[in-house]
């Protein structure tokens, strides 16, 4: 979530003005101020010791190549996601809609905040680009960035009930309510970028300065709406899903390998004698094929939330390495330093503000590093094999293809 706060000067309502003159900051102590209309007058607040960071042209051309580098993978891993999930007709389940609203999302961040952001480091923290558009430029980074971690959250939570419940939970995945799920993400993602658009807790814009507004009660609604809550049922969930994979392992521990190709082994061997037809071989042969068939779902099922307790600790994981830092700064500062000025160090702030836009780059990677079809659809795509996709993922068999996506995990 964008905000320059330690990079400009601020502003209180009375009493000293900034003024410039030849370029030239000067600070007038004492001075009346005078108003037009109930807009208050521009002050320098010395003890911020607020100031722009100074890069050399070779530090500037590293620095922004890194970042172009990052916005770069950022849009081609979420393209990659949209049109594999749009394209091939095996991905095409109600539950990936989850990873297309998550990868759009993420799409909007590199496309749509990014640059700006690069720009304004640019020149060393200055914002550029008009009062007006600093209002729309906050919203939009707001907005995209809450409907990431909140698509995270939905996600989680499908994956939660896709394991706890697999005979009842899949029957109620259907298009519709995917996509009452996504719209329910976007419209509060919507809902903080709304309150200085309508009065409550506006924005900072002005002399260089884009800043999401300060106001107390509107930090703890926002940085709690989009983060706190969102990562502490994603937590929930980990937890739930970790002990069901547990609970699982210790119930069928005993069906160790050995013991799976002894079942494989007698049921085989029962088949061959079959054809045979003695008193008795037909019904233990059919006694051995329920029992290894109980088996090899018990496994399956034991293996699906193993997989699932891995690959949400890792997004948990990451999610919380990445937005953590951030929030907890974006939380106390306002407490801290107060809501005119940031005694937070301009480059602590910056890197900590990447390091939450790296889970956008992060999110599509991981999910292609735990689904073999997906991994594979970005290989064929990379290399413009359009026509073998549908074809390759096709020919696998039907065991195979019941599991992709069902629960991405």
């Amino acid at each position: 979530m964008f905000n320059t706060s330690v990079i400009e000067p601020t502003f209180a309502k009375k009493e000293d003005i900034a003024e410039v003159i030849n370029g030239t900051l000067l600070l007038v102590s004492n001075v009346s101020v005078t108003t037009v209309g109930s807009s208050p007058t521009a002050k320098w607040n010395e003890s911020c010791g607020e100031q722009l960071l100074d890069f050399g042209r070779p530090e500037k051309i590293i620095i922004g190549v890194m970042l172009a580098m990052i916005t770069a993978v950022t849009v081609m891993g979420n393209t990659l996601v949209v049109i594999a999930v749009c394209v091939v007709k095996k991905l095409r389940q109600p539950s990936n809609y989850l990873l297309v609203s998550l990868a759009v999302a993420d799409l909007s961040v590199a496309i749509v905040v990014m640059p700006f952001v690069i720009v304004t480091d640019l020149t060393g923290g200055k914002w550029l680009f008009g009062d007006l558009f600093c209002n729309i430029f906050i919203g939009m980074d707001v907005m995209c960035c809450t409907a990431s971690i909140m698509t995270l959250c939905v996600i989680s939570v499908d994956r939660y009930l896709g394991i706890t419940r697999p005979l009842t939970y899949p029957a109620r995945q259907n298009g519709q309510l995917m996509a009452k799920m996504i719209l329910g993400v976007w419209l509060v993602s919507a809902s903080i970028t709304l309150p200085p658009f309508c009065g409550w807790a506006k924005n900072v814009h002005t002399a260089g300065v884009c800043l999401i507004s300060q106001d107390f009660g509107y930090t703890i609604y926002s940085t709690a709406v989009a983060f706190y809550i969102p990562m502490l049922v994603m937590l929930f969930m980990y937890y739930k899903i970790f002990r069901a994979a547990r609970k699982s392992g210790a119930k069928h521990r005993f069906t160790d390998l050995s013991r799976r190709e002894r079942l494989e082994t007698v049921a085989n061997e029962a088949l061959r004698m079959q054809g045979l037809k003695p008193p008795g071989v037909a019904e233990e042969c059919a006694a051995l094929s329920r029992l290894l068939n109980r088996e090899r779902k018990n496994i399956s099922i034991f293996k699906r939330e193993q997989k699932a307790a891995t690959t949400l600790g890792v997004i948990v994981g990451v999610f919380a390495v990445c937005w953590l830092p951030f929030f907890i700064l974006t939380t106390a500062r306002p407490f801290i330093c107060g809501v005119e000025c940031s005694c937070v160090p301009i480059w602590l702030e910056r890197t900590l503000l990447w390091l939450g836009y790296a889970n956008s780059l992060m999110n599509p990677f991981i999910y292609a590093f735990f689904n073999r079809d997906l991994r594979s659809t970005y290989r064929d795509l990379l290399r413009c094999r359009y026509r073998n996709i549908n074809r390759r993922l096709s020919a696998v068999g039907v065991h195979e293809a019941l599991k992709v996506f069902v629960l991405l995990i």
